[in-house]
């Protein structure tokens, strides 16, 4: 059994993860997230601005923290898509280095694909499945049955970035929404072209749980309740649309709403939405899970020891 301090660093949040792991067995000891928008204006001028760095490297600093009270043996940091685009990413990795005393790593599209995969679908068994990962800087699609991936796909969809890119007004405008909605097809229509009929459709991250808390009627985030829900894809349709087209002091007041979420996530839930128009589903229904990246981290972690 290992101890492992798994750190998720993307494009909006940054999350920690201590958990035991020993064999095909994970005992989760702690989750944390905080909101600190590495990404900001990354879209925009290619590299990552000083204080979204600072912001990332004190939260860092206090997730290392919690998990030296808790006895970690291995801590692995993974950034993705902000940290990809960002020309001085070299000056973010230095910076976290010095903090956690191991050099972070950037996972590529694929890599971030293929963990998210494997986070959400170890604790939902066998059988052919698409996990959707809907993050601040971009979006993974991974077909897989079981630890088997068949596909992966990364793309540079996020509620960050197309928050920044088309989402000026607030609330949204009709053209906005449309703008986006056209965008959005074209870069996912083509790449699910010939697709197999999809027979079970996972939802992750941030986007798709919020979401999720929203087409439940929620009066406060319940991951009991939200952790494995099943909900018919025409009621998270209705619930991607009610938020795109919402005030953001509309969805900073809703009681399951994240602070730092509520002004992207109606671009996050427009990715979802257009998702569940375009894939060939054969289910009708969204397995909602809390298991993603971070839960893939930890488990790599212990699969290539060291980091």
């Amino acid at each position: 059994m290992t101890r492992v301090a798994a750190i998720d660093c993307g494009t909006n949040s940054i999350r920690l993860l201590v958990a035991d792991v020993d064999g095909e067995v994970k005992t989760d000891h702690l989750r944390e997230m905080r909101i600190v928008r590495l990404g900001e204006g990354v879209d925009r001028t290619g590299r990552l601005d000083p204080a979204a760095v600072g912001r990332a490297v004190e939260a860092t600093r206090e997730f290392v923290g919690q998990a030296e009270v808790l006895g970690a043996e291995v801590v692995r940091f993974c950034a993705t898509s902000a940290a990809r685009d960002a020309a001085n990413a070299d000056e973010f990795l230095d910076a976290i280095e010095s903090v956690v005393g191991v050099r972070p790593e950037i996972l590529s599209g694929d890599a971030e694909a293929r963990a998210s995969f494997l986070g959400a679908t170890r604790d939902v068994g066998q059988g052919p499945t698409v996990v959707a990962d809907i993050g601040g800087g971009s979006t993974e699609l991974v077909a897989g049955d079981g630890e088997q991936v068949d596909h992966a796909e990364s793309f540079d969809i996020g509620s960050v970035r197309l928050t920044e890119r088309f989402l000026a007004s607030d609330p949204p405008t009709i053209a906005e929404i449309t703008e986006l909605i056209d965008h959005l097809d074209d870069v996912l229509a083509a790449s699910v072209d010939g697709w197999s009929p999809i027979e079970r459709f996972v939802g992750v991250a941030g986007t798709v749980t919020t979401v999720a808390a929203h087409a439940l009627g929620l009066d406060s985030y319940d991951s009991a309740r939200i952790h494995g829900a099943v909900l018919p894809v025409p009621t998270v349709r209705a619930a991607c649309v009610s938020l795109v087209q919402m005030p953001v002091a509309d969805r900073r007041a809703l009681p399951f709403m994240h602070h730092g979420r509520a002004d992207v996530i109606g671009a996050g839930a427009l990715i979802l939405d257009r998702l569940l128009e375009v894939l060939p589903l054969a289910t009708g229904d969204v397995l909602v899970s809390e298991r993603d990246i971070l839960d893939g981290i930890a488990w790599g972690a212990v699969e290539a020891p060291g980091r």
